[in-house]
């Protein structure tokens, strides 16, 4: 009896009910929107490097460091000799050390030269290693392995072969056609910015800017493949390179003894620490996003509380015949509130599908744009959590109007 009065009730007011519906609907999906992608970007962000005790680069500050050696954002204030690196490489506490060279692209994506231990040793994630789609790790000096969304993004397979562009521009007219790389492998996808990158040797970087001067090809002194084989292309120089070390308490000396480094200024970071410090700076805009969100939603609570209250004039008679047929003022108070929950209900429901449906078309976006991987999977205990508190704010706002109908009920009664 209940439900069925309030559903009747909601079908004679159809009209409003339903901008009602669409206006909490979207400020349920604009504050879901905002923790969902929070918590996925700060899981994106937190789990792109695992294992890695120090990274290394140029004297540089610690998130700048971060950003353009593990999420490619950015650029270097300087370069790394290779010999600095070899002595660093070979330090009694190190375990392992895997090289990053910069600065090449291939529409719009970023080239990564490293060595083999980058496949060998880096993880992501609690500690996953790194594992192949199709094909293996290169080996040949213009063989080249794909991230999982380059693959995909661009239609790449095995044996295709592909031309890197010089420079970070999404169109670029330095490219260099005169060596080609063939794909040789495909990555598992990771859900970190190894999935947006192509992967190259170092040997590699080195033979395709032979003859260039200054970012441009000079004529007539470009090698044929036949010849590179046949050179050492050993650096000059790396743009930074990750650590691991032999045991964790030795930590804060290897990075003193690289932060105090005697033949060039280099700076050695922890990727937790920077991580952190990264969101400690994110945390402001956060919780600016988090008050618009909430407002948004208590605005639509608000309207929702003010089209109930002008809907008690229309409600008249059918509050004289509930009075009538014996229904207390309070049956008519939690008459509203019901009604009231039917309709964030609907919003929430309405709310997480709209919140499904855009996450599935934009996450190829939000992979190739920003490097993020946000999860289509919107339930999750943080997600039920604030769906009960926007219930519960739906009553408290909700209880105005039911107590407009608790009092008009209690009037029709004298």
């Amino acid at each position: 009896m209940f439900i069925k009065l309030a559903s009747k009730s909601l079908r004679h007011r159809k009209g409003s009910v339903i901008l009602a519906v669409i206006a909490l609907t979207v400020s349920v999906f604009t504050l879901l929107a905002v923790e969902h992608i929070r918590s996925q970007a700060k899981q994106s962000f937190s789990k792109s490097v695992s294992g890695v005790d120090l990274i290394v680069g140029a004297r540089t500050g610690s998130l700048n460091l971060l950003l353009y050696s593990v999420f490619h954002v950015g650029s270097p204030t300087n370069n790394i000799s290779w010999p600095s690196y070899q002595k660093i490489k070979n330090h009694s506490q190190v375990d392992w050390a895997i090289p990053i060279s910069l600065g090449d692209s291939h529409k719009g994506y970023r080239v990564m030269g490293t060595s083999q231990a980058f496949f060998e040793k880096f993880s992501y994630g609690d500690k996953h290693p790194l594992s192949f789609k199709q094909g293996k790790a290169f080996e040949q000096i213009f063989d080249v392995v794909l991230g999982a969304e380059v693959a995909k993004a661009l239609g790449y397979s095995l044996n295709d072969t592909l031309v890197l562009s010089h420079g970070l521009a999404s169109t670029s007219f330095s490219r260099h056609d005169d060596h080609p790389f063939t794909v040789v492998g495909v990555l598992e996808p990771t859900g970190t910015p190894i999935d947006q990158t192509l992967h190259v040797s170092l040997e590699g970087i080195e033979a395709i800017h032979v003859g260039w001067q200054h970012g441009i090809k000079m004529p007539g002194q470009a090698i044929r493949a036949e010849q590179a084989a046949k050179i050492d292309f050993t650096p000059k120089s790396i743009t930074a390179f990750m650590l691991g070390l032999t045991s964790r308490i030795s930590t804060f000396r290897v990075q003193r003894d690289i932060n105090n480094y005697s033949k060039e200024p280099m700076s050695a970071i922890l990727p937790g620490v920077a991580l952190s410090e990264l969101w400690q700076m994110m945390g402001i805009i956060e919780n600016i996003l988090m008050l618009v969100a909430a407002l948004v939603f208590i605005a639509a609570l608000l309207g929702l509380s003010a089209m109930l209250l002008s809907s008690l004039r229309e409600r008249t008679n059918e509050i004289r015949l509930l009075r009538v047929i014996g229904a207390p003022p309070i049956y008519l108070f939690f008459l509203i509130e019901f009604e009231i929950i039917i309709i964030t209900l609907l919003s929430l429901i309405f709310g997480f599908i709209l919140l499904w449906l855009s996450i599935v078309v934009a996450q190829d976006f939000l992979i190739s744009q920003f490097g993020l991987f946000i999860s289509g999977n919107v339930l999750s205990k943080t997600t039920a959590l604030f769906s009960l508190g926007i219930i519960g704010a739906s009553l408290i706002i909700g209880a105005i109007p039911s107590l407009g109908a608790y009092f008009k009920a209690k009037h029709h009664s004298r």
